[in-house]
């Protein structure tokens, strides 16, 4: 028989079902026991986020038998249970500011839970809107002029922002420059005075001059 043949590497005894199966994890915390703790378990009131670990009979039995409010007056508990709906906050009545009522009582201010950045001094008593947002002061309404009346302006030479006195200086001005008289009595320029008339007759019809 060749003992350094492969075929004896490849064989496997089942372990006996009574053997107790080597554990690398944590051992079960309940006394004289050496089974895994694979399970945990909250270890109660004023140990919050600690936790024992059992194997699964033990925490089994452990909570069944595991009451939170162990050792709490009845009171107690009905505060508790109610504090809890909450989350466990401090509340004050509708309208009731906290930290306005500590002043009034001479008491130092509450903590505050939260910060806040105000760099426009709105919750500080600042007038915000009339500070910094105050109303840019009304410009005087332009009159709408119709199709015609545009064309006349722009005619002389105007814009819409002329008014009166200024519409009959151009009106003027242009009648000087083009009328035959002071033109050494050339006629080339009577199209454009005549459109220099109409455009005054326009403006005036609209009530501008």
């Amino acid at each position: 028989m060749n003992l350094n043949s492969p075929f004896f590497n490849r064989i496997r005894i089942k372990p006996a079902r009574d053997e107790p199966r080597e554990t690398t994890g944590p051992v079960c915390d309940h006394p004289a026991c050496n089974l895994a703790g694979e399970f945990r378990a909250p270890k109660g009131r004023d140990a919050e986020g600690k936790y024992w670990q059992f194997c699964l009979n033990h925490v089994r039995e452990y909570n069944a038998s595991y009451n939170y409010f162990a050792g709490m007056s009845d009171n107690a508990v009905v505060a508790f249970q109610k504090d809890a709906v909450i989350g466990h906050r401090p509340t004050w009545a509708m309208g009731v500011n906290p930290t306005s009522k500590a002043a009034q009582d001479g008491s130092p201010h509450l903590p505050r839970e939260w910060a806040y950045s105000d760099p426009l001094g709105v919750l500080h008593g600042k007038d915000f809107t009339q500070a910094r947002f105050r109303p840019a002061p009304a410009q005087p309404k332009r009159p709408r002029y119709t199709g015609a009346a545009k064309r006349a302006l722009d005619v002389l030479g105007l814009d819409e922002t002329a008014d009166g006195p200024a519409i009959k200086a151009q009106y003027k001005l242009l009648v000087k420059r083009f009328h035959p008289d002071a033109n050494g009595g050339d006629r080339s320029f009577e199209e454009r005075l005549r459109d220099i008339i109409k455009a005054h007759d326009v403006l005036k019809t609209a009530g501008m001059t």
